[in-house]
């Protein structure tokens, strides 16, 4: 995402949206997922655990070390980022150091059998874990000024209605 400056040169706008708000909100909420998760695997989660057979209890303790695995190096970057929206750290120190956090069981991983058997809530974190790892690598993305990937399919809604405005205004 850029905009152009007065001198007509293009200036990355991805760096002032992480810095921006949004980021405020996302840290919140991620920082409070982590929690939660937390205070679930070792109180009402224990219990859930306690009561699966063989094969979902072992489901269960997979499941339960990827979703905390995963929230421990979102809230990695979370932190670093904080840190240079606070001026604690620069982008290139962040950069570094968020290179070294490799992020583990991707969404597309979820599921196969016996997930079904997990206790509700544990999958209903599993899948907030998801949706706060999209929107970090969303932001990610922003931040390295550089466009998020569109799904092909919302892609050529976009391209079709740029097509039309183009078409009504008379450029070609």
């Amino acid at each position: 995402m850029t905009e152009l400056s007065e001198k007509g040169q293009a200036i990355a706008i991805g760096p002032r949206i992480v810095a921006s708000g949004g980021f405020d909100l996302l840290y919140r909420e991620g920082m409070a997922l982590i929690e939660e998760v937390a205070a679930y695997l070792d109180g009402e989660g224990r219990g859930d655990s306690r009561i699966l057979g063989r094969e979902a209890s072992f489901l269960y303790a997979t499941e339960s070390m990827r979703l905390t695995t995963r929230l421990m190096q979102l809230a990695s970057w979370l932190l670093l980022q904080r840190a240079v929206n606070e001026g604690e750290i620069t982008k290139e120190n962040a950069r570094s150091e968020k290179e070294k956090v490799k992020f583990s069981a991707t969404p597309s991983e979820r599921g196969g059998p016996g997930y079904a058997q997990l206790p509700a809530p544990l999958r209903d974190y599993i899948d907030k874990g998801d949706r706060l790892f999209e929107r970090v690598m969303q932001f990610d993305t922003l931040e390295r000024g550089k466009l998020p990937e569109l799904d092909i399919g919302v892609a050529n809604g976009i391209a079709d209605q740029l097509a039309r405005l183009k078409a009504a205004f008379g450029r070609a």
